[in-house]
């Protein structure tokens, strides 16, 4: 289930980092600008693949490392969650990411925003979501590397006996 939160996240902050963050119109007919996600600020979608890849690992590793992991899982969806509340960028910060709306300045634009950041809120709610269930449920998962681990024999003179025996004991 950690998994599927994880890759819904993905999917979603994925999509606000194409969709529209920030529309700037400076007015006098000239057009307006639109800054998509990715232009705004990489961090949520950075921060939704480092979670996949945690989320992948997670199935591999003991219980403590799954709790550590799902603690960063969290921490990663705390940090898009404030990203997506505080990233907006003002009149300089603009002008810096698109020169064409440097020289107008003076005159009034009228920054409006879209709906990435609601996206990218949405995504870091999954995570949020995705490190406390993995905390939670850290402790009950089965480890992997068990199922394939071979019971050893009682004796190493056991070993002897299937060899002599035909069987292989590495199986």
């Amino acid at each position: 289930m950690v998994g599927v939160l994880v890759v819904v996240a993905l999917l979603v902050l994925g999509l606000s980092a194409y969709l529209t963050w920030t529309s700037a119109d400076p007015g006098n007919g000239r057009a307006v600008v639109r800054l998509d996600g990715y232009d705004v600020t990489r961090a949520p979608l950075s921060l939704a693949l480092a979670s996949v890849v945690a989320a992948v690992v997670l199935q591999l590793v003991g219980t403590t490392t799954r709790r550590v992991l799902s603690a960063l899982i969290l921490l990663h969806g705390v940090v898009t969650v404030v990203v997506a509340l505080r990233v907006r960028p003002d009149a300089a910060e603009l002008a810096r990411l698109r020169p064409e709306l440097g020289s107008v300045l003076t005159d009034h634009v009228e920054v409006t925003i879209g709906p990435a950041p609601w996206l990218a809120l949405t995504g870091g709610v999954f995570l949020v979501a995705a490190g406390v269930l993995g905390l939670l449920t850290a402790s009950r998962w089965a480890r992997p590397t068990a199922r394939y681990e071979r019971r050893p024999a009682a004796h190493p003179q056991d070993q002897w006996k299937a060899i002599d025996a035909g069987e292989d004991p590495t199986i």
